[in-house]
């Protein structure tokens, strides 16, 4: 999964409109999610691409069984297809971005 993850792609702080405007380039969209502590989104899975990237607390995803932590600026690409969980492991609120293609 590491080939997916890259630490640090963004440099912290950013803003949402910096983010939307990256990938904008790479054709991708651009929500914001704000998350509570112990928030879990499991098991989903998507027929596009999709890029996540954490604006604040810390995140823990799930890619086809495989698990990592993200924290500010971290990107990670999830394939289309790839059965995935978006975990909020902050003891606070976690604000995270998304984006399909």
């Amino acid at each position: 999964m590491q080939e997916l993850f890259t630490r640090k792609r963004f440099v912290t702080p950013f803003t949402e409109q910096q983010i939307a405007a990256d990938w904008a380039t790479r054709g991708y969209s651009c929500q914001l999610f704000v998350d509570p502590p112990g928030q879990r989104w499991e098991d989903f899975m998507h027929d596009c691409n999709e890029l996540v990237t954490v604006q604040q607390g810390r995140l823990e995803m799930e890619i086809d069984g495989k698990v990592l932590e993200m924290g500010p600026g971290d990107e990670l690409f999830i394939p289309k297809g790839a059965v995935h969980s978006v975990r909020n492991i902050h003891a606070g609120i976690s604000k995270w971005l998304y984006g399909y293609d």
